[in-house]
């Protein structure tokens, strides 16, 4: 009975808060009709070089102004000397689930912590790339754009479009043609912003998949073993991820819609570059997702700090068991698959950049999308080069580049702004203080302090 009175009571009050109450508003720094970024470092994202003691003005949630102009009258001022900004990354091979236990093929969805660790490290539109909770995700999104918690712009993949003989419990069985429809025609209908195919998926059921995709205006990526990357292409896929590790249909054991087991050899060579002109001819985007592939990369104490303590014991534990063997197998790979995208590159193909917080565990939510532009770097691109592929690139995959992708007046206001210069050391590029979405100020440190020990739970 106090109940029933209470709540008419309550009610009104409630409403009456602000959108951003209570779930994003402890993490919100700057948020003003009009605010002046001053005395700060700006790369745009197009590859053109920096430029030092800029304003950046933000005016009603849009970049207003980029120059060497005083701030307007009655705008916040922020003082960023010795900072840089950069366009909010768009990070195209995210989840939002992550391994739960060695030898467990499950994977827990991390809808409150992953979502804050994209945003905290200057992920600003994350598309999913494949999801094992649909439902949670496409919901997480709502929640997210409603303004209900803190996040980035999700795009959400929904699939995994996958044939029999999935390592993962969690993934449908689509064995023909009619099964594959029927999913994209049923996930388009809730929501989905793109699909994915997988790695056992039969020819038919990726060319009907395509066709559908295409026919609803939505994109279609692929990571791929069963149908190889030159027979994808031929079908019309969009986009694949990972490159050219995971192709095998040049190998001679190969059979049709069959995934070779543990995979084999790396095309190289004029094999190599057959593959690379033909995916640039049709204009298939690739998915760099050198972190993903790491075994063993520097261990940060940050990585440490958000893990749940059985998750850092199980990672640390399959860490230390990794031989030295597997380690230099590994380096090589990273080697190879860095080569392979500097080539893809250099022939005029589109390179896109994610984490993929899956795989070994290494590759976290949001640092490993800093940490692939490190890779990039080390790759042989230069700084502006690595943030252009992991900013302006994805954007124009997405086709979203008239919004977003790079700082220039009119586009949105998605900025994160980064202590010290990237474009002349790319370690500067994990040093992100807070993050502007849509012209609000999210604080970095704050993020990341509500998510310590959560990961591996949720």
């Amino acid at each position: 009975m106090i109940r029933r009175l209470l709540l008419p009571c309550l009610l009104p009050a409630l409403l009456a808060q602000s959108v951003f109450t209570p779930g994003t508003q402890p993490f919100i720094r700057y948020q003003a009709p009009v605010i002046a970024l001053t005395h700060v470092r700006v790369i745009d994202g197009t590859g053109a070089p920096a430029v030092e003691d800029q304003t950046v003005v933000i005016r009603q949630g849009r970049i207003a102004a980029i120059g060497t102009m005083a701030a307007p009258e009655g705008a916040l001022v922020v003082d960023l000397k010795g900072h840089t900004v950069i366009p909010g990354l768009v990070g195209m091979h995210e989840h939002l689930f992550y391994p739960s236990r060695p030898g467990v093929p499950l994977y827990t969805e991390h809808a409150l912590s992953f979502p804050r660790l994209y945003l905290a490290s200057g992920v600003t539109t994350a598309r999913t790339a494949g999801t094992l909770e649909p439902v949670t995700d496409l919901n997480t999104k709502k929640l997210i754009d409603a303004g209900r918690m803190p996040g980035p712009k999700m795009l959400i993949t929904v699939g995994y479009l996958e044939g029999p003989g999935s390592f993962a419990v969690q993934m449908p069985e689509l064995k023909t043609p009619e099964d594959a429809r029927a999913f994209v025609d049923y996930w388009s209908s809730q929501g989905a912003h793109s699909f994915k195919a997988y790695m056992n998926i039969s020819r038919a059921a990726l060319k009907a998949a395509i066709d559908a995709a295409h026919a609803r205006g939505k994109q279609l990526t692929g990571h791929l073993c069963s149908v190889g990357f030159r027979e994808a292409a031929a079908m019309g896929i969009d986009n694949l991820e990972h490159g050219i590790l995971t192709d095998v249909e040049h190998l001679p054991a190969k059979q049709p819609d069959l995934c070779l087991p543990g995979g084999g050899q790396i095309a190289e060579g004029e094999t190599q570059r057959a593959i690379i002109a033909d995916l640039v001819a049709r204009k298939v985007a690739i998915t760099s997702t050198l972190a993903v592939f790491e075994v063993a990369p520097p261990l940060q104490q940050r990585f440490l700090d958000v893990l749940a303590p059985h998750a850092a014991l199980n990672y640390l534990a399959a860490r230390d068991r990794i031989s030295p063997e597997g380690l230099r197998n590994a380096a090589l790979r990273v080697e190879k698959e860095q080569a392979f995208e500097r080539a893809f590159v250099a022939a005029g193909g589109l390179l896109v950049a994610g984490c993929d917080p899956t795989g070994n565990g290494s590759a976290m939510a949001g640092f490993g999308d800093q940490r692939n532009i490190v890779l990039l770097v080390a790759a042989g691109f230069t700084p502006l080069e690595a943030i252009r592929i992991a900013t302006l690139n994805g954007a124009k995959l997405l086709k979203l580049d008239a919004e977003i992708g790079s700082l220039a007046v009119g586009k949105a206001a998605d900025i994160a702004v980064i202590e010290g210069d990237p474009s002349r050391r790319i370690a500067d590029i994990e040093n992100v203080r807070f993050v502007f979405k849509d012209g609000i100020g999210y604080d970095s440190a704050k993020l990341l302090e509500s998510v310590k020990g959560r990961v591996g739970i949720h």
